[in-house]
Protein backbone atom coordinates (compact mmCIF):
# COMPACT_ATOMS: atom_id res chain seq x y z
CA UNK A 1 0.00 0.00 0.00
CA UNK A 2 1.07 3.15 -1.03
CA UNK A 3 2.19 5.82 2.19
CA UNK A 4 -0.12 8.71 1.53
CA UNK A 5 1.99 12.16 1.00
CA UNK A 6 0.33 13.87 3.71
CA UNK A 7 -1.57 12.38 6.92
CA UNK A 8 -3.09 13.58 9.74
CA UNK A 9 -3.90 11.53 12.86
CA UNK A 10 -6.18 12.49 15.46
CA UNK A 11 -5.39 16.57 15.26
CA UNK A 12 -6.60 18.69 17.95
CA UNK A 13 -6.17 22.05 19.09
CA UNK A 14 -8.38 23.84 21.74
CA UNK A 15 -8.78 27.76 22.31
CA UNK A 16 -9.49 28.19 25.81
CA UNK A 17 -13.32 26.17 25.84
CA UNK A 18 -13.57 25.94 22.20
CA UNK A 19 -12.48 22.87 20.15
CA UNK A 20 -11.43 24.92 17.08
CA UNK A 21 -9.84 21.14 15.79
CA UNK A 22 -11.14 17.96 17.37
CA UNK A 23 -9.58 14.63 16.70
CA UNK A 24 -9.75 15.38 12.87
CA UNK A 25 -7.49 12.50 11.02
CA UNK A 26 -7.53 12.16 6.87
CA UNK A 27 -4.72 11.00 4.51
CA UNK A 28 -4.02 12.90 1.37
CA UNK A 29 -3.31 11.43 -1.94
CA UNK A 30 0.14 12.01 -4.19
CA UNK A 31 -0.69 14.58 -7.13
CA UNK A 32 -4.25 14.75 -6.56
CA UNK A 33 -6.46 17.68 -5.16
CA UNK A 34 -8.18 17.37 -1.55
CA UNK A 35 -10.54 19.94 -1.27
CA UNK A 36 -11.51 20.78 2.67
CA UNK A 37 -14.88 22.70 3.01
CA UNK A 38 -17.18 23.76 6.06
CA UNK A 39 -19.23 26.30 7.07
CA UNK A 40 -17.37 29.55 8.50
CA UNK A 41 -15.49 29.22 12.05
CA UNK A 42 -15.43 24.68 11.23
CA UNK A 43 -11.37 24.84 11.74
CA UNK A 44 -10.64 24.89 8.42
CA UNK A 45 -7.96 27.71 8.44
CA UNK A 46 -6.56 26.45 11.87
CA UNK A 47 -6.54 23.00 10.54
CA UNK A 48 -4.22 24.56 7.66
CA UNK A 49 -2.15 26.32 10.94
CA UNK A 50 -1.46 23.05 12.18
CA UNK A 51 -0.31 21.17 9.49
CA UNK A 52 1.64 23.98 8.34
CA UNK A 53 3.61 24.58 11.59
CA UNK A 54 2.05 27.81 12.25
CA UNK A 55 0.37 26.41 15.50
CA UNK A 56 1.44 23.44 17.67
CA UNK A 57 -1.55 21.06 18.31
CA UNK A 58 -2.76 20.12 21.57
CA UNK A 59 -2.84 16.68 20.33
CA UNK A 60 -2.34 13.99 17.31
CA UNK A 61 0.56 14.05 14.31
CA UNK A 62 1.61 15.51 11.14
CA UNK A 63 3.18 13.45 9.20
CA UNK A 64 4.82 13.84 5.38
CA UNK A 65 5.59 10.79 3.31
CA UNK A 66 4.92 9.06 6.39
CA UNK A 67 7.61 10.47 8.90
CA UNK A 68 6.08 12.59 11.64
CA UNK A 69 6.58 16.54 11.33
CA UNK A 70 4.17 17.03 14.36
CA UNK A 71 4.51 20.87 15.51
CA UNK A 72 7.68 21.56 13.24
CA UNK A 73 8.48 24.86 12.57
CA UNK A 74 7.55 26.84 9.19
CA UNK A 75 10.45 26.76 7.78
CA UNK A 76 11.36 23.11 8.61
CA UNK A 77 8.04 22.41 7.15
CA UNK A 78 9.08 23.99 4.00
CA UNK A 79 12.11 21.47 4.11
CA UNK A 80 10.10 18.26 3.96
CA UNK A 81 8.29 19.86 1.14
CA UNK A 82 5.43 21.57 2.06
CA UNK A 83 4.55 25.21 1.21
CA UNK A 84 1.01 27.17 1.67
CA UNK A 85 -0.65 30.12 0.68
CA UNK A 86 -2.74 32.32 2.83
CA UNK A 87 -6.72 32.93 3.03
CA UNK A 88 -5.67 36.94 3.32
CA UNK A 89 -3.14 38.16 0.48
CA UNK A 90 0.70 37.73 1.76
CA UNK A 91 3.02 39.42 -0.74
CA UNK A 92 5.58 42.41 -0.40
CA UNK A 93 3.64 44.83 -2.56
CA UNK A 94 6.22 47.68 -2.75
CA UNK A 95 8.76 44.99 -4.73
CA UNK A 96 8.68 43.86 -8.18
CA UNK A 97 6.38 40.67 -9.02
CA UNK A 98 10.08 39.07 -9.77
CA UNK A 99 11.78 39.69 -6.93
CA UNK A 100 8.44 38.87 -4.84
CA UNK A 101 9.14 35.39 -6.60
CA UNK A 102 12.92 35.66 -6.46
CA UNK A 103 12.79 35.59 -2.78
CA UNK A 104 10.67 32.99 -2.53
CA UNK A 105 13.28 30.63 -5.13
CA UNK A 106 16.19 31.61 -3.20
CA UNK A 107 15.67 28.37 -1.24
CA UNK A 108 16.50 26.26 -3.84
CA UNK A 109 20.02 27.86 -4.03
CA UNK A 110 23.25 26.37 -1.42
CA UNK A 111 24.53 28.81 0.80
CA UNK A 112 27.55 29.12 0.04
CA UNK A 113 25.76 31.79 -2.43
CA UNK A 114 23.91 34.01 0.10
CA UNK A 115 26.49 36.74 0.17
CA UNK A 116 27.20 36.52 -3.93
CA UNK A 117 25.25 39.13 -6.26
CA UNK A 118 21.85 38.20 -7.00
CA UNK A 119 23.00 37.42 -10.46
CA UNK A 120 24.50 33.89 -9.34
CA UNK A 121 21.57 32.79 -8.06
CA UNK A 122 20.93 30.88 -11.22
CA UNK A 123 18.84 28.22 -10.30
CA UNK A 124 16.21 30.81 -8.49
CA UNK A 125 16.12 33.08 -11.34
CA UNK A 126 15.73 30.23 -13.76
CA UNK A 127 12.54 29.72 -11.32
CA UNK A 128 11.21 32.44 -11.78
CA UNK A 129 11.60 33.12 -15.57
CA UNK A 130 9.14 29.55 -15.46
CA UNK A 131 6.77 30.94 -12.79
CA UNK A 132 6.43 34.50 -14.60
CA UNK A 133 5.25 32.51 -17.54
CA UNK A 134 3.17 29.71 -16.74
CA UNK A 135 1.45 32.22 -14.01
CA UNK A 136 0.70 34.61 -17.26
CA UNK A 137 2.78 37.07 -14.91
CA UNK A 138 5.61 37.95 -17.80
CA UNK A 139 4.50 41.08 -18.82
CA UNK A 140 4.10 42.38 -15.65
CA UNK A 141 7.12 40.95 -13.65
CA UNK A 142 8.40 44.53 -13.10
CA UNK A 143 5.17 45.96 -11.76
CA UNK A 144 4.92 46.25 -8.04
CA UNK A 145 3.07 43.61 -6.57
CA UNK A 146 0.70 46.50 -4.90
CA UNK A 147 -0.11 47.36 -8.40
CA UNK A 148 -1.53 44.20 -9.58
CA UNK A 149 -5.31 43.58 -9.87
CA UNK A 150 -6.87 41.51 -7.04
CA UNK A 151 -6.74 38.35 -9.15
CA UNK A 152 -3.46 38.78 -10.69
CA UNK A 153 -2.36 38.99 -6.82
CA UNK A 154 -3.82 36.07 -6.00
CA UNK A 155 -2.15 34.40 -8.42
CA UNK A 156 1.12 35.83 -7.77
CA UNK A 157 0.37 34.54 -4.19
CA UNK A 158 -0.33 30.71 -5.25
CA UNK A 159 3.27 31.14 -7.62
CA UNK A 160 5.23 32.44 -4.30
CA UNK A 161 4.14 29.49 -2.49
CA UNK A 162 5.04 26.90 -5.47
CA UNK A 163 8.60 28.31 -6.23
CA UNK A 164 10.15 26.27 -3.12
CA UNK A 165 8.95 23.16 -5.50
CA UNK A 166 6.98 21.79 -2.74
CA UNK A 167 5.96 18.35 -2.60
CA UNK A 168 2.65 19.49 -1.29
CA UNK A 169 0.52 22.74 -1.75
CA UNK A 170 -1.82 23.99 0.48
CA UNK A 171 -4.31 27.08 -0.61
CA UNK A 172 -6.46 28.85 1.49
CA UNK A 173 -8.77 30.02 -0.47
CA UNK A 174 -7.16 31.07 -3.64
CA UNK A 175 -10.12 32.74 -5.41
CA UNK A 176 -11.52 34.40 -2.77
CA UNK A 177 -13.12 38.00 -4.11
CA UNK A 178 -12.13 36.86 -7.60
CA UNK A 179 -14.28 37.99 -10.66
CA UNK A 180 -15.56 35.07 -12.22
CA UNK A 181 -13.52 34.69 -15.15
CA UNK A 182 -10.72 34.97 -13.02
CA UNK A 183 -11.61 32.16 -10.76
CA UNK A 184 -12.18 30.11 -13.62
CA UNK A 185 -8.48 30.83 -14.89
CA UNK A 186 -7.46 29.67 -11.46
CA UNK A 187 -9.06 26.58 -11.67
CA UNK A 188 -7.24 25.36 -14.35
CA UNK A 189 -4.15 26.74 -12.79
CA UNK A 190 -4.68 24.66 -9.53
CA UNK A 191 -5.74 22.00 -11.71
CA UNK A 192 -2.00 21.95 -13.80
CA UNK A 193 -0.22 22.12 -10.46
CA UNK A 194 -1.28 18.02 -9.58
CA UNK A 195 1.78 17.46 -12.92
CA UNK A 196 3.61 18.87 -9.75
CA UNK A 197 2.88 18.92 -6.44
CA UNK A 198 0.09 17.54 -4.41
CA UNK A 199 -3.03 20.40 -3.70
CA UNK A 200 -4.45 20.43 -1.12
CA UNK A 201 -7.01 22.95 -0.72
CA UNK A 202 -9.84 25.35 1.39
CA UNK A 203 -12.70 26.70 -0.84
CA UNK A 204 -16.29 27.91 -0.52
CA UNK A 205 -16.89 27.98 -3.90
CA UNK A 206 -19.15 24.79 -3.80
CA UNK A 207 -19.28 24.35 -7.59
CA UNK A 208 -15.75 24.94 -7.64
CA UNK A 209 -15.11 22.26 -5.18
CA UNK A 210 -17.27 19.37 -7.08
CA UNK A 211 -15.87 20.10 -10.38
CA UNK A 212 -12.26 20.62 -9.43
CA UNK A 213 -11.48 18.37 -6.43
CA UNK A 214 -10.67 14.52 -6.46
CA UNK A 215 -11.59 14.10 -2.80
CA UNK A 216 -13.34 16.37 -0.89
CA UNK A 217 -13.20 16.69 3.54
CA UNK A 218 -15.88 18.19 5.16
CA UNK A 219 -15.38 20.15 8.75
CA UNK A 220 -17.83 21.00 11.03
CA UNK A 221 -17.64 22.82 14.27
CA UNK A 222 -13.77 21.55 14.10
CA UNK A 223 -14.74 17.73 13.55
CA UNK A 224 -14.84 15.95 10.37
CA UNK A 225 -18.27 15.67 9.49
CA UNK A 226 -17.33 12.95 5.66
CA UNK A 227 -15.08 13.02 2.97
CA UNK A 228 -15.15 11.15 -0.20
CA UNK A 229 -15.33 11.47 -4.19
CA UNK A 230 -17.23 15.22 -4.83
CA UNK A 231 -20.41 13.44 -5.92
CA UNK A 232 -20.68 10.75 -2.64
CA UNK A 233 -20.30 14.48 -0.65
CA UNK A 234 -22.87 16.45 -2.69
CA UNK A 235 -25.57 13.64 -2.21
CA UNK A 236 -24.49 13.15 1.70
CA UNK A 237 -27.61 14.05 3.71
CA UNK A 238 -25.52 15.01 6.86
CA UNK A 239 -23.00 17.94 4.62
CA UNK A 240 -26.31 18.70 3.26
CA UNK A 241 -28.33 19.18 6.75
CA UNK A 242 -25.10 21.14 8.32
CA UNK A 243 -23.47 22.72 4.90
CA UNK A 244 -24.55 22.49 1.85
CA UNK A 245 -28.32 23.39 2.22
CA UNK A 246 -26.95 27.29 3.46
CA UNK A 247 -24.65 27.66 0.52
Amino acid sequence: MTTPILETRNLSIAFGGLRAVDDVSFSVERNRITTIIGPNGAGKSTLFNLISGALRPRSGHVLIEGVDHTAEPPYRMQAAGLARSFQITNLFFDLPVAENLRLAAQVLEPWSLALRPVSASRKALQRVDELLERFALAEKADYKAGALSHGEQRRLEVAVALACKPKVLLLDEPTQGMSHGDTQDTAALIKSLTRDATVLLIEHDIGLVMNLSDHVIVLHQGQKLAEGPPAEIRNNPAVQAAYLGHV
